[in-house]
C-alpha cells in the first residue's frame, strides 16, 4: 500500500467527523449533553495512563508520579505544572531507588 494512499484514507476517515464535529457548534446543546462532553476528556486521558501506569513493571514509580502530577493539576487548575511535576517526581523517585 503506497504512503499516499494510506494518506488518503486516513484523510477520509477523521476529516468528515471532525467537521461535523465543529458544524455542531452553530447547534445548542441541552445542559446534560454539555455537562456530559465536559467529563470526555478527563475519561480518555485516564483510559490511556491508568492502563500504562498499573501494567508496567516500574509501577511503583509511575504512580508515585501519577499522584504527584494529579495533585499540580487540581491544585493549580493547569496541565503544564502537572505534567513537569510528574515527570520530576518519576525521575526523583528513580534517583532515589524506589
Amino acid at each position: 500500500m503506497s504512503v499516499l494512499l494510506v494518506i488518503f484514507l486516513m484523510w477520509a476517515v477523521t476529516y468528515p467527523v471532525r467537521w461535523l464535529g465543529l458544524s455542531l457548534g452553530r447547534l445548542h446543546l441541552p445542559p446534560f449533553w454539555l455537562s456530559f462532553l465536559q467529563f470526555v476528556p478527563v475519561s480518555v486521558f485516564a483510559a490511556l495512563v491508568l492502563p500504562e501506569v498499573l501494567s508496567s513493571p516500574e509501577w511503583p514509580r509511575r504512580l508515585v508520579a501519577c499522584v504527584v502530577g494529579g495533585l499540580l493539576m487540581w491544585r493549580t487548575g493547569s496541565l503544564a505544572p502537572g505534567i513537569l511535576g510528574g515527570f520530576a517526581a518519576y525521575w526523583g523517585a528513580r534517583l532515589l531507588g524506589l
